[in-house]
Parts: C-alpha cells; sequence; structure tokens
C-alpha cells in the first residue's frame, strides 16, 4: 500500500487524468454527433456503449503497448545507440505525439472549420461501428500520453477510467468549460508537445526526470488559472478555435 502515501503517483494520477479529460472532449463531441443521427430513443444508449468502446480501447492499447515496451533486447543500431523494440515504440510514440499535437495546434489557430459529408445509415450497429474506428483513431494519443507520463499501468487505467466517468456524467458542461476558455485546450496540446519530447529522449536513452515534466505543466497549469481569474474581471471575447466538425453540416437521412 505504498502508493497511498506516494506523492509522485498522485501527482502522476491527477496530472493524467486532467489531460484526458481535455484530450477526450473532441472524442465525447464526435461521438454525440454520431449518436446524433439516431432516433431519439437510441441516442443515450449510443453514447454510452460508445463511451465505454472507448475505455475499452484505450484499455487494451495500454496493455499491449505496456508489453511491447516490455522488450528491451537491443535489435537495431543507430548513431552508435542499441536500440530495443521498446526504445523503437518510445522513438514512435514520441515522434506521433510531436507531429500531432503541431497538427491540431494548427488545425485549431489556422485551419478552416471541418464538414462532415458522409451520409451514414441511421442503424444503431452501423453507428456503433463507427464510434468503436474513431474510438481507435482517438485511443493512439492518450494512451502514448499515459505511457509517456507515469509508469504504472495501474495507474494508466484508473486515470483514463476516471476521465471517461467525468465525461460520461458531465460531458456537456466539460466541452462547454473548454470551448469559453479555449487556450485551455491549446495548453493540453502544448503539453503533448512536451511529452512528446520526453518520449523520444527517453527511445534514445537520454531520459527526462518525469519531476521536471510535472513541474512545467503544473506551472503553465497556474499561470493559466491566473490568467482566467484576470479574465474573468473583463468583458472580452475569447478567441474561438476552428472545429473539424459542425453539427449543423452533419447530414442526417
Amino acid at each position: 500500500m505504498h502508493w497511498l502515501i506516494n506523492s509522485e503517483i498522485w501527482i502522476g494520477l491527477i496530472s493524467l487524468t486532467a489531460l484526458e479529460i481535455i484530450l477526450g472532449i473532441d472524442n465525447v463531441v464526435f461521438i454525440s454527433l454520431l449518436a446524433g443521427k439516431l432516433p431519439e430513443g437510441q441516442q443515450s444508449r449510443a453514447r454510452r456503449v460508445g463511451l465505454f468502446l472507448a475505455l475499452l480501447t484505450r484499455i487494451v492499447l495500454i496493455f499491449s503497448l505496456t508489453w511491447v515496451i516490455g522488450l528491451t533486447t537491443p535489435i537495431i543500431n543507430i548513431v552508435g545507440k542499441n536500440l530495443s523494440g521498446r526504445d523503437l515504440i518510445l522513438i514512435g510514440g514520441g515522434l506521433f505525439l510531436l507531429a500531432k499535437s503541431t497538427l491540431e495546434i494548427h488545425n485549431n489557430l489556422e485551419g478552416i472549420d471541418g464538414h462532415a459529408n458522409k451520409r451514414v445509415s441511421p442503424s444503431f450497429a452501423s453507428v456503433i461501428f463507427q464510434i468503436l474506428i474513431l474510438d481507435v483513431i482517438f485511443s493512439l494519443d492518450s494512451v502514448i500520453t499515459a505511457i509517456g507520463m507515469v509508469e504504472q499501468i495501474g495507474v494508466m487505467i484508473a486515470a483514463v477510467s476516471i476521465a471517461m466517468v467525468l465525461m460520461l456524467i458531465s460531458a456537456e458542461s466539460i466541452s462547454s468549460f473548454v470551448t469559453r476558455h479555449p487556450t485551455i485546450k491549446i495548453l493540453a496540446l502544448s503539453f503533448l508537445l512536451l511529452i512528446g519530447m520526453s518520449l523520444t529522449m527517453e527511445g534514445l536513452h537520454l531520459p527526462i526526470h518525469k519531476g521536471y515534466i510535472y513541474f512545467a505543466m503544473g506551472f503553465s497549469i497556474f499561470v493559466e488559472m491566473i490568467n482566467l481569474r484576470i479574465r474573468a474581471r473583463k468583458v472580452v471575447d475569447p478567441i474561438q478555435l476552428r472545429r473539424h466538425y459542425t453539427v449543423e453540416n452533419i447530414s442526417v437521412e
């Protein structure tokens, strides 16, 4: 039960849960949009099933990637460094987060509003299938982020589970908060850049102590809370981030 008094585990759990919630907002929004194509009586059930599948997908990927990361036998030598399967996964995951977060920041600030142009059969099975595919896509950065932030698999699963439960209970209010304060989402994407660099360096055998990462994230959040408090006293319209999909653009048969 030493984990009860291990401050690093608690900091990792709280930080990862908060980050998973912010990064999971788009997943919840897309699930809601797809569920909205169904008859009203099936929409709530589709949202619950969608979020359950999202949680299940993340847990399966956590176990899968954690097993792969356990492969420590060197298999390739690059620039004088013997890299194992674990190292290659960490480097690949880090580069993936760096690329994805950079593209997401660009799309949110300088991209164009997206338009959903596919018509979907309003059957429950077809919508759930699309949600499942969507969950796999959204789970990659979520799981890689978890691996980059904490080392204990139990903490990873606990964080994504808590995040999913909170989003299931209060998805609308959380989404509304992030919409009103778009800098929160940009800050979360910036954290992905930090975690992506950390994973890449660890894969190259140049690890960055996670305490530095937690401090940088915590200090950034502290500064942002001050900014939000100051803005609350002023009548200032926030920046409107671009959205990949908008409700009015979704075609419903």
